[in-house]
């Protein structure tokens, strides 16, 4: 499923905020208090769909594997979490631009399709809706194809319509789902174009998505992304997440460019995801940590604030530190560092240190487990500005500071 010939080209997409000043779906509206209650209540969500999912896989290895032969395979459930950050992608000839969100936990790549709704109900979305008719490089994945009989082995379930690969997935653990056509289409990155990228052509789908054309898959399964980019971009890819809304990142596929202060690599064994350990995840807010760790920065947190006089007050949701500040500006924050094994010490910039509602209410933004035996997930307040470098091939991951503003 890989696509292209071996290369150092890369190719670099810009990535915004949702409803920031940059992005086409923006209202141009400030954040309301509903809104980031939304945030809070959807990344509580997610974390625990990927603390289920993992919990269930480690479960199911640890069956007696003969009475549990026949069992499908773990679902990829998540929940979409915020899904604030978006990027362009060209579709079909000739192309059609559409907004994605980047989505690190899941691999299917999918956007909602003409004639959408047709057999079932599609959300409404703020662009227009693609449409294979109008593509001539569109084509239906065959039924009978050995690509269509994979899709079980990805946690997708096949159908047949007609004697096309028909797939549906109740992606998230809040019973949202995307059904649809699996087909192959031109994908136009930046000036890169590829042709026959496995998608999802999507006509029935939930509303829970909320205005989004659909979702880039970075996942690590044979039909995410990466993988099928994987010889053209040597299955190396990066991405900067803005500080705030205000500004821009980015998401690149490619090893040129690449910053050489880059941190010592931080090697990722497959069992990290059947085990407790840390990942990263772009579609979860707030860091979240085993319940003694978080305890441990929690009270060191504390303290430093409280030498500077900063005033606690009352907590929001599952952020249950928070601070009135004089001002937005000249905060004095401590320095915050993640150890990672191999060496890897990651310094947080110091958006990471605060999730401001306003000037009465900025909060640590961390969470704690509540087992010692959920895995840790490095979000992206925390994640804001660093350069995080994915490298497939060898199951590492590097980090470099100020990768953007």
């Amino acid at each position: 499923m890989m696509i292209g010939a071996a290369s150092n080209t890369k190719s670099s997409l810009h990535v915004v905020h949702r409803h920031g000043p940059c992005s086409s779906q923006s209202s141009k509206k400030a954040t309301t208090s509903s809104d980031h209650d939304d945030i809070l209540r959807l990344d509580q969500a997610r974390v625990k769909s990927i603390h289920s999912k993992l919990s269930k896989k480690l479960t199911a290895r640890d069956r007696v594997s003969q009475s549990q032969s026949t069992d499908p395979p773990a679902r990829n459930q998540y929940i979409t979490g915020s899904g604030n950050y978006i990027l362009k992608v060209g579709i079909g000839t000739p192309k059609q631009n559409r907004s994605l969100v980047l989505d690190s936990g899941y691999d299917l790549t999918w956007t909602q399709c003409e004639p959408c709704g047709v057999s079932g109900t599609c959300y409404p979305q703020e662009e227009p809706i693609f449409n294979p008719s109008s593509s001539s490089t569109y084509t239906n994945v065959p039924c009978s194809s050995p690509l269509c009989d994979s899709l079980p082995s990805q946690g997708l379930n096949k159908y047949c319509s007609a004697s096309n690969c028909f797939y549906n997935d109740t992606i998230y653990d809040d019973n949202s789902f995307t059904s649809g056509f699996f087909a192959k289409e031109k994908f136009t990155l930046d000036s890169e174009v590829f042709d026959s990228v496995n998608f999802g052509c999507v006509v029935n789908s939930d509303e829970n998505f909320k205005s989004r054309a659909g979702f880039l898959g970075l996942g690590r399964g044979e039909i995410s992304f990466p993988s099928q980019m994987a010889v053209k971009y040597n299955n190396i890819f990066f991405y900067c997440i803005p500080s705030s809304r205000e500004y821009g990142g980015y998401l690149t596929f490619g090893s040129r460019g690449l910053s050489n202060s880059v941190s010592p690599d931080l090697e990722i064994p497959l069992t990290v995801f059947s085990t407790a350990g840390t990942i990263i995840d772009l579609n979860t807010e707030f860091t979240r940590l085993p319940p003694k760790a978080y305890a441990a920065l929690r009270t060191a947190f504390m303290e430093d604030m409280s030498e500077a006089n900063y005033t606690i007050t009352v907590g929001r949701s599952i952020l249950d530190t928070c601070y009135t500040l004089p001002s937005l500006e000249n905060v004095r924050l401590p320095t915050i560092l993640f150890s990672f094994g191999g060496g890897t010490v990651v310094e947080l910039d110091p958006v990471g240190m605060l999730y401001v509602f306003d000037v009465s209410q900025a909060c640590f933004p961390f969470v704690g487990n509540d087992n010692d035996d959920d895995i840790a997930i490095f979000g992206n307040v925390q994640q804001r500005t660093m350069q995080i470098v994915y490298d497939g091939l060898g199951g590492r991951v590097g980090f470099a500071p100020n990768g953007c503003m």
